[in-house]
């Protein structure tokens, strides 16, 4: 008997835009569904250790994303402060 896991993951930034960044990251990797102000992702493999590195794998670049997002955000927010000065 052969055993499937999966692992569903659901993911929603601080903004539509942010949001739509991280699934931009991850379209060529895994087919993405869209829902309303959120993205999901499943990953499905035969073993669970396959499982594990495709998780890490999507993770890490989420990860990645979000950083570089949130550092593009500061950036925008104090050249938008300084600029009212």
């Amino acid at each position: 008997m052969s055993t499937e896991w999966k692992l569903l993951l659901e993911v929603q930034s601080n903004s539509r835009e942010n949001t739509d960044s991280m699934a931009a990251a991850l379209i060529t990797d895994c087919a993405i569904d869209y829902h309303e102000d959120s993205f999901s992702i499943t990953i499905t493999e035969s073993k669970a250790k396959d499982l594990r590195a495709m998780w890490n794998t999507r993770v890490r670049g989420l990860i990645a994303v979000d950083s570089l997002v949130n550092m593009i955000d500061g950036l925008e927010s104090r050249e938008g402060s300084s600029s009212s000065n």
